[in-house]
């Protein structure tokens, strides 16, 4: 009996050549996400040239308007802050703040984007965050604020590059001194000066924690000036943690929240204008420049998000004499604890 349809199978490849055809898609898909993969990474910078202490970066960065200004970071820009300047209460205020696992990743916290995408299901909309001080790093100093899917993916393998080739305490230098603090208000050095009118290393543990809760968005979900009782309340938390990490005592964080009283409102310097660059050396990102989604406010219990952004490198300064790598980590970290704080070359 003649089989139904026989007519079709006649067209139908051999189960050899059906092998030999789907052996040939694999192939070519392959070949295209390998072409595609070496497009998005092709460019990406050079990071080894801040290792180096001496290093002055060139970047743009973008005021309240959305112009963008050039800014260095590194010794040349008057408002520095050497990682050993900065009161250790101010470096454990921002990790707790934007990144508790940062002695413990390698640049990405896969926890942390599990627990991230689980609270977005659960909102069922892109609240949370899950990017290291590294990656927020990464972004501000080389990439756009563009929200795209490559953009991420490059973000994502500057932050490995940076994780081998800087110690943690070099990667947290670069992020504090480009975290943005107000208008045109970048790095804790100028923010110390903005808000306090003092150097940032003569900040007291309420003006650090303070510094730090504006992190999730200076202009609008944290601004101290329109909204200094939700940072005071974000700051006392903070200090809360560092009694739990044992930074300080429960003494001193009580007198820390008590001082947190006298802080916000007006600034304490009205006009902090960038540092200056000679003419001869300018170089001419929550995921955005602060933690504001849609217009809204954020969480204030979210997940570490994207810090302030920065557009792409324009030059980089080097001075010839080194001046030594930056291995300091936040000090006081408990005996159980010691693997918090690796001893990284």
């Amino acid at each position: 009996m003649k089989q139904p349809f026989s007519f079709l199978w006649q067209w139908l490849p051999r189960p050899g050549r059906l092998v030999r055809y789907f052996l040939l898609l694999l192939l070519i898909l392959a070949l295209i996400a390998a072409g595609g993969a070496a497009w998005v990474f092709s460019d990406l910078p050079d990071i080894t040239p801040l290792k180096k202490s001496g290093t002055t970066l060139t970047i743009e960065v973008p005021d309240w308007q959305g112009k963008m200004h050039p800014f260095q970071v590194g010794p040349k820009n008057s408002d520095w802050a050497p990682l050993e300047t900065i009161p250790a209460e101010l470096k454990w205020a921002v990790i707790v703040a934007e990144d508790a696992g940062f002695y413990q990743h390698d640049g990405i916290d896969v926890q942390a984007i599990k627990e991230a995408l689980k609270y977005d299901l659960k909102r069922k909309r892109f609240d949370r965050g899950a990017s290291t001080i590294t990656q927020q790093l990464a972004k501000n100093l080389f990439l756009s604020r563009d929200k795209s899917i490559v953009r991420k993916l490059r973000e994502l393998v500057l932050a490995l590059r940076m994780e081998e080739e800087l110690t943690k305490g070099r990667i947290l230098e670069l992020y504090l001194n480009v975290v943005e603090l107000g208008p045109l208000v970048y790095g804790v050095g100028a923010g110390a000066r903005y808000h306090f009118n003092i150097p940032v290393q003569f900040l007291v543990p309420s003006e650090s924690a303070f510094l730090a809760a504006m992190l999730p968005g200076p202009r609008v979900a944290y601004n101290p000036k329109t909204k200094p009782v939700k940072v005071r309340k974000r700051a006392a938390h903070l200090l809360d943690l560092l009694l739990v990490r044992k930074i300080l005592t429960a003494d001193e964080i009580a007198d820390a929240i008590a001082d947190l009283e006298r802080l916000g409102g007006e600034p304490q310097l009205l006009v902090a204008p960038l540092a200056p660059i000679a003419s001869d050396e300018s170089g001419a990102e929550v995921d955005d420049a602060e933690r504001e989604v849609d217009g809204q406010d954020a969480d204030p219990s979210a997940a570490p998000m994207d810090g302030a952004s920065v557009a792409a490198a324009t030059s980089v300064d080097v001075v010839p004499a080194e001046q030594g790598a930056v291995d300091d980590v936040p000090p006081n970290v408990d005996a159980d604890e010691g693997k918090e704080n690796p001893e990284r070359q």
